[in-house]
């Protein structure tokens, strides 16, 4: 299992989508180093480094980092349906369970990857105005920008971790679709147009009444700001995301490739 792993993660890591999507996200948040009108985003003003990492994460989780996902995760399947490679592989003696798992297992770690080398860059952007302590918020944690009071540099290294986090969590349900529509597919590009749209569906869904709305993926993208009882919300997500994945498996198990 651990070999299936490595070569999976290395698979996923080496694609040219992944490449990108790693240099992407981590290079944007340094645009704001230079970014006259960063205070459009925060009308309060950016007067910490800590504050970027939110600033970034706003910008990058509700599209481009979705669309990374979708286009990386359907490649795992895709990509080797289109190169032959999947299916020698089926023909040693490796289990299919095993296969897929390792896929998805590979899969849920993306979203966690590219949260973190997004929040990397925007750290980095952070350095001129500095990590010390300050009176305001990170944007991730009580107050957002606006915050409770003053801020230690520890408290403020807490609340970005836990955004981190939580960023990558609500992100994991759209890793594992992407995997389910790529078994499906058996194709990049339709794997990866699926998802999108099944998410822009879930967003058109707004206008419909708030019980359906509290259980659509996409009413719950801002978990890596919420604060209080995030139970609901995690449960829902972790739901989502098995359950994607379950079928994934189940379809791959029988499916002729």
């Amino acid at each position: 299992m651990l070999s299936l792993l490595s070569l999976e993660f290395r698979k996923m890591l080496g694609a040219r989508s992944a490449k990108l999507a790693l240099l992407v996200t981590f290079s944007l948040p340094l645009v704001w180093a230079f970014a006259p009108r960063l205070n459009v985003l925060v009308p309060v003003g950016i007067i910490s480094g800590w504050q970027l990492p939110a600033v970034s994460l706003g910008v990058a989780v509700q599209t481009l980092i979705p669309l990374f996902l979708a286009v990386t995760v359907a490649e795992l399947i895709g990509a080797e349906i289109s190169q032959g490679t999947l299916a020698p592989l089926l023909l040693r003696p490796v289990d299919r369970t095993r296969v897929i798992f390792s896929k998805l297992i590979a899969a849920l770690t993306y979203p966690f990857i590219l949260v973190t080398s997004t929040v990397l860059g925007a750290l980095l952007a952070g350095i001129p105005l500095g990590f010390g302590t300050f009176t305001g918020g990170t944007g991730l944690g009580p107050g957002l920008f606006v915050g409770v009071g003053e801020l230690s540099s520890a408290e403020a290294l807490g609340q970005v971790v836990r955004g981190t986090l939580l960023a990558g969590v609500m992100l994991m349900p759209t890793a594992a679709l992407a995997l389910l529509f790529g078994v499906m597919y058996l194709n990049t590009a339709a794997a990866a147009l699926a998802t999108i749209a099944a998410l822009s569906v879930m967003r058109l869904l707004v206008v419909f009444p708030e019980g359906l709305q509290r259980i659509l993926l996409t009413s719950h993208l801002n978990l890596y700001v919420q604060q209080g009882n995030l139970t609901e919300s995690l449960i829902l997500l972790l739901i989502y995301t098995l359950g994607f994945g379950l079928i994934a498996a189940l379809l791959f198990e029988n499916r002729d490739l």
